[in-house]
């Protein structure tokens, strides 16, 4: 299917590894331009060679952490009117409940919830001006259902849902679009880390903490960045244009519900 976004700009964030860079290989795949962003060089170093290589228009690379007022202006210089954004930055590690701190909630806050808006507003304006703009926030299963462990993750994740959820009816009337992307058990290292977490938790192995996880979910697997990317791209394509404000759960039929 042609995605109808060849040329488009889109920003990419957390995009040098797992669902960031399986959202950007799909827009790659598409035609677009791209800003991708990390904080580890060789890894975006890597990333960009394998995008280029798949026939992104261009790519540039922004290598700084995207949570400072400094990252995020150095996005925008890079791309100053983006037509794509998508909304990824890393998530707080693992941690018992009782060794939270309110460090650790304001930085969860700053990094899945304030820094996605703020990227929002200033990418906004120029979308509906330009009658065409999608935004994708991927955000976490754990928004509909909270995982032990990822208390501040899960809250911030879910603040931004709530808080973005009247811009985006606010924004559908100038083809701008706001979805969310909740990913279950991918396999990337965040899985990797949480399940090593768990592990370490329960007193059982590695190997019998994944097998464990893998097996309640219902497709019998781990999802893959590329099927998460190539959703993505569909929700960022000119056929997506009357889908805004949804929560899309992707997770093997893990979290199984009616409505």
């Amino acid at each position: 299917m042609d995605l109808q976004i060849a040329g488009k700009w889109a920003i990419v964030g957390a995009s040098s590894r797992g669902l960031g860079l399986g959202c950007a290989k799909a827009l790659a795949d598409a035609g677009c331009n791209l800003v991708i962003n990390g904080r580890n060089s060789e890894a975006l170093k890597a990333a960009h060679d394998d995008l280029m290589a798949r026939g992104a228009a261009s790519v540039a690379v922004v290598a700084i952490d995207i949570s400072t007022k400094e990252g995020q202006n150095a996005l925008f210089e890079a791309c100053p009117n983006p037509d794509i954004v998508v909304n990824n930055n890393g998530g707080p590690p693992s941690k018992p409940f009782e060794d939270i701190d309110q460090d650790a909630v304001l930085a969860g806050v700053m990094q899945n919830m304030i820094t996605p808006i703020e990227i929002t507003k200033r990418a906004l304006p120029g979308m509906q001006e330009r009658k065409f703009g999608r935004i994708v926030n991927i955000t976490s299963s754990s928004v509909l259902r909270p995982i032990p462990g990822l208390d501040v993750s899960s809250g911030a994740r879910a603040g931004l849902t709530a808080f973005l959820a009247g811009v985006g009816a606010t924004a559908a009337q100038h083809n701008v679009t706001i979805n969310n992307l909740l990913p279950g058990k991918f396999d990337t290292d965040r899985i990797r880390s949480n399940l090593t977490f768990q592990a370490e938790r329960s007193g059982k192995s590695l190997e019998e903490t994944t097998a464990g996880s893998i097996a309640v979910i219902p497709a019998k697997r781990f999802g893959t960045p590329d099927e998460f990317g190539n959703t993505c791209a569909f929700l960022c394509s000119a056929h997506a244009g009357y889908i805004t404000g949804q929560n899309i759960l992707m997770d093997g039929g893990l979290l199984a519900r009616t409505f």
